[in-house]
């Protein structure tokens, strides 16, 4: 007889395995796209998703969580791999974040991810999307340095033809049939653009796609030629600078978007089971060292993937363990078979994950939500545009943050006039907390009351006066009766501080 665990594990398995295969159907394209788009080797797209997938999932504390290269780190590794000139820094870089993400986990530096206001997570993204669709419609139409001609009418047919599958997949009458649930659009865009080219081989050999225009995978005939395809870190470059700081970069933006996005993953498990996050950081710290050590592209919790897991009914991390199996056993024996997607299909992939990062209807609800919400937007779009991600980012926050302040610089207090008491009355009503940051406020605000009038200052609903604000208070109290201002101060504790004029 069978004992609860082994049915248990069986019963994961059945409803898993499914689930494993759907994400790796998805994964798969968006590994070599991902690699593509970072102008990294295409292999190392498929080598950060076995990780993510393998070992990220044992050590991750997440049930539905899918690790992987992600879109939001492309613009980083693009621009560190041009700054390094060399790819295997590059490679020491990912290993130095994945240390530094470890020791964030260690440090409990968990809680990162709620201290980052959603306007600029939101720019953040919608900058990626826009960067995807610049760098990818090239590859779109064909373009390859060298050739007579800046398009190729087969890349343009193969990548619109691949764009109308996968925005038809996602139409809402045919999610109602089951193959929309266990076959992703990406998939089927990527099958029926590698037929067109292979028919066109066949038919008119003039149009098919020339060898620069498609995957190029290194193909492995035993196991000794499979081990020589991976790349290593190069220890001499502990002497570049960049190096480090290309680190912090990959640290800060990898542990922010996995963060994010397994709580997004969190939301999504009809489970409602919530991920440690200083574990999830040791995780992602841990897949990182091992995807640089080997030639894989940094990685990050990834919600494309997470998202198609749970929809497609993962209960437990066997799902996403599975999929990373499933990529193993593709490279090793599909390789030649992968070489043959035209680079148009994956570009059609990217520049639909684009667009869904950076459509019209985000710019036009966050402008809605008003200008506190829409110019930390705006800025950060515009920044990471025009310098780097984290650039963006870090303009992006002190804008919200400027926001935030002026915010509570308007809101700790509340002003009521009486015309009715003879020569007007004011009274000022503290809120629950009045910091320093109202003291500039409060001061002007005060020295602006006209001669011969009533001010009430009420602290009742106040938990916490600043000793600043008392200081301003009270220093208006002493010269009130220069102005002939009768000053009633209800629920206000006394001021043991010195004045300072």
């Amino acid at each position: 007889m069978k004992n609860k665990a082994t049915e248990l594990t069986f019963k994961y398995f059945k409803e898993d395995l499914p689930a494993g295969l759907v994400v790796f159907l998805v994964a798969l394209p968006l590994c070599l796209g991902i690699a593509l788009a970072s102008g990294a080797p295409l292999f190392s797209g498929i080598i950060a998703g076995i990780v993510g997938g393998i070992v990220v999932a044992l050590a991750s504390g997440s049930n539905v969580s899918v690790t992987g290269p992600a879109a939001g780190l492309t613009v980083i590794v693009l621009n560190g791999i041009n700054d390094l000139g060399n790819y295997n820094f590059f490679l020491l870089a990912v290993v130095l974040a994945g240390i530094l993400q470890i020791a964030l986990g260690y440090l409990k530096a968990g809680v990162i991810g709620y201290y980052f206001p959603s306007s600029v997570i939101k720019g953040m993204l919608a900058a990626i999307g826009i960067i995807l669709i610049l760098k990818q419609a090239p590859i779109a139409v064909g373009y390859v340095k060298g050739l007579a001609t800046p398009y190729h009418i087969m890349s343009i047919v193969i990548s619109s033809i691949s764009i109308a599958i996968i925005l038809i997949w996602d139409l809402p009458f045919i999610k109602k049939f089951a193959i929309s649930k266990w076959v992703p659009g990406a998939l089927i865009a990527v099958i029926v653009g590698t037929g067109i080219n292979e028919f066109m081989g066949n038919y008119n050999p003039a149009l098919q796609l020339v060898d620069t225009q498609l995957v190029k995978l290194p193909v492995a005939n035993s196991i000794g030629q499979f081990a020589q395809q991976f790349t290593f870190p190069d220890i001499a470059g502990f002497l570049q600078p960049n190096v480090y700081i290309l680190a912090v970069t990959i640290a800060i933006i990898a542990s922010l978007e996995s963060l994010l996005s397994t709580e997004a993953g969190d939301k999504l498990d009809p489970q409602k089971r919530i991920t440690p996050t200083n574990r999830e950081l040791k995780a992602q710290g841990l897949g990182n060292v091992i995807s640089g050590l080997i030639g894989g592209l940094p990685v990050t919790a990834v919600i494309v993937r997470t998202s198609a897991n749970v929809n497609a009914g993962a209960k437990t991390k066997l799902s996403a363990i599975i999929h990373g199996v499933f990529l193993l056993i593709s490279v090793i024996l599909l390789a030649s078979i992968l070489n043959k997607i035209p680079l148009a299909c994956l570009a059609a992939v990217l520049l639909v994950v684009g667009y869904k990062l950076a459509k019209v209807s985000l710019f036009k609800q966050m402008y809605k939500l008003g200008w506190e919400q829409f110019i930390p937007f705006i800025i950060t779009v515009v920044a990471i545009q025009f310098s780097d991600l984290l650039k963006g980012i870090a303009l992006g926050m002190i804008v919200a943050i400027f926001y935030i302040l002026r915010a509570n610089f308007r809101r700790d207090y509340l002003i009521h006039h009486d015309k009715q008491k003879e020569g007007g009355a004011i009274t000022i009503q503290l809120t629950e907390h009045v910091t320093f940051l109202n003291k500039g406020s409060l001061a002007i605000k005060l020295f602006e009351i006209e001669n011969g009038t009533h001010v009430v200052i009420d602290g009742t609903n106040a938990h916490y006066i600043d000793l600043d604000i008392l200081e301003i208070i009270y220093n208006f109290k002493n010269t009130a009766t220069e102005k002939n201002i009768t000053l009633e101060l209800v629920n206000v504790p006394a001021f043991k501080g010195g004045f300072g004029h």
